[in-house]
């Protein structure tokens, strides 16, 4: 009789050992208006950020087909560049220029010019007028200074390669020179002087 009074007592200690080991703090129930509120929280939420994915991905692809072909045009140029290269060395040439059969040649490649600049064109891709207007550094990169009173500093004199935009974008800066004003000859003796 001992022993099962000595059994209760342990079993109700063990009990009692196994609810102090649940936390004693439990969490307290939400109403059924704030689980209705908080779902509907999480629910907003997720719509707004499937809006802002599909907007984006709408974004994507009208860049990818307004300027999918960004690449391949700016390696396009380089033929152009070729072109119009082999154009003034043959038209520089002593022994070329007064060659007959050349001169047809000349035209061919002409036309080849003309038209890589009409799908050019067709395709957004126009060339950046630069001459004589105020250098900008979105669009023109300056390659050299030249020295000229007639025009006011940063004025852009002569063109070495042509730019081009792509849309909206530069495709290719315009390689240019600019103007400065001349420098008086205490200002290059005081320059001199001071290395």
């Amino acid at each position: 009789m001992i022993n099962n009074e000595e059994n209760k007592d342990n079993k109700s200690q063990n009990k009692h050992d196994v609810e102090s080991q649940e936390p004693k703090e439990k969490k307290t129930e939400l109403s059924p208006e704030e689980k209705l509120k908080e779902t509907e929280e999480k629910l907003l939420r997720s719509l707004a950020e499937i809006e802002n994915q599909r907007r984006r991905f709408e974004k994507e692809i009208k860049d990818a087909f307004e300027y999918g072909g960004f690449s391949f045009a700016k390696e396009c140029l380089s033929i152009l560049d070729n072109l119009q290269r082999a154009k003034v060395s043959i038209n520089n040439d002593e022994t070329l220029k007064n060659n007959n059969d050349l001169d047809k040649f000349l035209k061919n490649i002409e036309i080849i010019e003309k038209d890589m600049i009409s799908i050019f064109e067709k395709n957004k891709i126009m060339k950046i007028t630069c001459l004589n207007k105020k250098f900008d550094p979105n669009l023109h990169q300056a390659m050299l200074e030249i020295e000229d009173d007639n025009k006011e500093p940063g004025i852009i004199t002569q063109e070495i390669q042509p730019g081009y935009m792509f849309g909206d974008r530069l495709l290719r800066p315009s390689f240019v020179g600019i103007s400065k004003k001349k420098a008086d000859k205490n200002e290059r003796k005081g320059s001199k002087n001071d290395k």
